[in-house]
């Protein structure tokens, strides 16, 4: 073969090999990665169990009217609020924990135990209602067994341990109600202990009583959740539990200094020391400190709108002041924030110790955009992996690491009873 027609034979290798890796390239370009990565989310929100840490749904149906049971709104149909069945199921959502919360007000004025009973009855009745839908669950493995059957577990957690009302027995009572993980604490101290907001410290973290609970609950089979409880409380529980914990709703300090109710690095890696999690919160004012700054900003503007315009907060003009400002500032965090609180903790700890804690129909009207309710954890997926979070990672983050813990604190309560 003459050179001259190897070389040309050559040429058209190179040409073709040229068009290959142009081709390659553009399979993979960011905008073909985009498309995929956003079909792949919207598959793994579909194929890996989904749990979340707190959803406020049973008092947000309370403050809907709906606590005597006898008109509980189509759940299935779809309500006002951030869950609903069809949400959820768009979403992946497969076991949100149902909060039984506990207003603060109700150490004062009493009735704090009838209350988490009126809202577990709740969640109870939801089942019994819809039992094609939703089914309770009280271990991992009652979420697998209705995961596969399409059901959406509700297992619960109680926020704010007030109902114990100073009886140590109530700790078994509420793990018998179905109670799986217990707030210690919420807005205000109460008997057990201090909390991140209230400036009062009666306790200087755990009560004596708090002590108490906090081993019955290793006992019991109830998750402590360190969600609420001041930086005191939390390193006193950190030293007192044999099992790991949980913060079934926080967020990384990191992002909003100075705000006690979210976890410093510090704290974050004494959690994922001993082998527990935290669950991120979406709330605005959680992920990011320019939240309440915005806020300050436009109440400020609109108050002086509102008085060189003569105008109340009923008026019209006032209500097209806040839509104008929304269109032209940003208010809300994004799902990339969210994202940012996941990063910080995996680069702190590694890959086991953060999940999902959204406070779904409990921070109000503060979500972040891209996932305003509960039909856009895919959108925080695609996040994900546009960032380099394998599968394996995500099914971490969306169920696997609650489990190791839940299994955990379970085990250890079986072996001790």
């Amino acid at each position: 073969m003459n050179k001259l027609k190897l070389s040309g034979i050559l040429a058209v290798i190179a040409l073709f090999a040229m068009a290959s890796c142009t081709q390659k390239k553009e399979s993979n370009s960011p905008k073909n990665l985009q498309i995929d990565n956003k079909i792949l989310a919207q598959n793994l929100a579909q194929k890996f169990i989904i749990t979340d840490g707190h959803i406020d749904l049973p008092y947000h149906l309370k403050s809907m009217g709906f606590l005597d049971l006898k008109n509980t709104p189509t759940l299935v149909d779809g309500i006002k609020g951030d869950f609903d069945f069809p949400r959820a199921k768009k979403g992946g959502l497969d076991a949100p924990f149902m909060s039984i919360f506990i207003p603060p007000a109700l150490q004062k004025t009493g009735g704090s135990k009838e209350l988490a009973d009126s809202l577990i009855n709740m969640v109870e009745h939801i089942t019994t209602s819809f039992p094609n839908h939703f089914g309770l669950a009280s271990s991992p493995n009652d979420v697998i067994k209705n995961f596969k059957s399409g059901k959406i577990s509700l297992p619960m957690g109680m926020e704010n341990g007030s109902p114990i009302e100073g009886d140590i027995n109530n700790v078994k009572y509420f793990f018998d109600r179905g109670i799986r993980y217990i707030t210690l604490t919420h807005g205000k101290v109460n008997e057990i202990c201090d909390s991140s907001y209230d400036p009062v410290r009666t306790w200087n973290g755990l009560s004596p009583f708090g002590k108490e609970v906090v081993l019955e609950m290793n006992k019991q089979g109830i998750m402590v959740d360190v969600s609420h409880i001041s930086d005191s409380t939390f390193y006193q529980v950190m030293e007192l539990t044999d099992v790991p914990c949980i913060a079934s709703h926080s967020s990384v300090r990191k992002f909003t200094p100075g705000f006690e109710r979210n976890m410093s690095d510090d704290m974050i890696k004494l959690l994922a020391k001993k082998n527990g999690v935290i669950q991120i919160n979406f709330g605005s004012s959680f992920l990011t400190y320019k939240y309440e700054k915005r806020l300050k900003e436009r109440d400020s503007l609109k108050r002086i709108f509102m008085k060189e315009n003569n105008l109340t907060g009923k008026d019209s003009l006032a209500k097209a002041f806040n839509t104008k400002w929304l269109e032209e500032n940003k208010l809300y965090a994004d799902v990339e924030i969210v994202a940012d609180h996941i990063d910080h903790v995996v680069k702190l700890t590694g890959i086991d110790h953060v999940g999902l804690g959204s406070d779904y129909d409990g921070v109000g009207n503060s979500l972040p955009t891209g996932l305003k309710d509960v039909s856009g954890y895919p959108n925080l997926l695609e996040e994900l992996l546009n960032r380099g979070y394998s599968e394996e990672d995500i099914e971490k983050i969306c169920y696997k690491n609650v489990f190791r813990v839940w299994n955990a604190v379970l085990d250890h309560a079986g072996k001790n009873n």
